[in-house]
């Protein structure tokens, strides 16, 4: 299908496995430094040297509760004005035949829901779920106007070796030994592995459309954190009482900065969240390993 593709973010977690997967293609990589084209997207418009039939946007500022006004005004500035700079810069150059864009399910703005579906309402209201909103509204008007094929992918929770954000930190904990499940840990959340979204890119690139991917099995937190906890070669993940964990997060929301835990933090950690992934599995043949058998913790 493609045979010059520019990839944004490959520096970043999920960058690396697409670029990796795309080793057998000409592929030219835009990140703040070390790359083809050393662009901060943020503030600048890209200026290209060649022409693109794909176009891969990895890049942008990852999901964290934002501290401050100009930690929020970040969200928008990577994810809204770095998506308007790069498209300014292709129309500026050569327009390509497919652009995909990496979204999240935080779009739909719920903490808790079972198998929600694409054309489920984006209700989202917080930074970074807004910043992702308006950037798939940017992407879809302009590749509409300019004919191009897009793909907007909304993930969930995304896996792989040495993962950043609330993955990373629970991998931290367990091997600190000072994480703890609660009320059994039985909430399940929607995940997928970064190795199997980088091997589908390409087959979800030539469909186009908006798709949910999961890995369809929604691990429980218990199930994720024995798979942890196995990895690491622990023989045990406690658990306490949802009481406990209630009084835990009131003094978390008086002590924010130095508490493991607050109420917002517990009630997403005891809330389930998954998503349906039926579409992409019809589109493309979307068909992911479950990551509790995927994954795996480099040392």
């Amino acid at each position: 299908m493609a045979s010059n593709i520019l990839l944004t973010g490959s520096n970043g977690f999920l960058g690396s496995f697409i670029l990796e997967s795309l080793q057998h293609f000409s592929v030219k990589c835009l990140n703040r430094d070390l790359s083809h084209y050393n662009i901060d997207l943020s503030k600048n418009i890209p200026s290209f040297r060649e022409c693109f039939d794909l176009v891969i946007h990895c890049a942008g500022m990852a999901h964290f509760v934002p501290s401050g006004e100009s930690e929020s005004k970040a969200f928008f500035d990577v994810n809204v004005n770095g998506t308007l700079n790069l498209l300014t810069g292709l129309q500026n150059n050569c327009i390509p035949r497919h652009f995909v864009f990496i979204s999240s399910v935080s779009v739909y703005g719920i903490n808790s829901g079972v198998n929600i579906e694409e054309d489920s309402p984006l209700l989202a209201n917080d930074p970074y779920g807004r910043s992702k909103i308006e950037a798939e509204e940017i992407v879809k008007n302009w590749c509409i106007k300019n004919d191009v094929i897009y793909t907007i992918l909304r993930l969930p929770l995304v896996v792989g070796p040495n993962p950043p954000g609330n993955l990373g930190t629970m991998i931290h904990a367990i091997r600190k030994g000072y994480y703890f499940n609660i009320s059994g840990g039985k909430a399940m959340k929607s995940m997928v592995l970064a190795s199997d979204i980088a091997k589908y890119i390409l087959d979800a690139a030539e469909v186009g459309g908006i798709y949910n991917l999961t890995d369809g099995i929604h691990p429980t937190f218990n199930e994720l954190s024995k798979s942890i906890s196995q990895n690491l070669n622990k023989s045990f993940v406690p658990n306490i009482p949802l009481f406990l964990a209630n009084v835990l997060a009131k003094i978390g929301d008086i002590f924010k900065d130095i508490f493991p835990i607050n109420s917002y933090k517990l009630s997403k950690i005891t809330s389930t969240l998954t998503f349906d992934d039926s579409k992409a599995r019809k589109a493309f043949n979307w068909d992911p390993s479950p990551v509790l058998i995927g994954f795996k913790i480099n040392e």
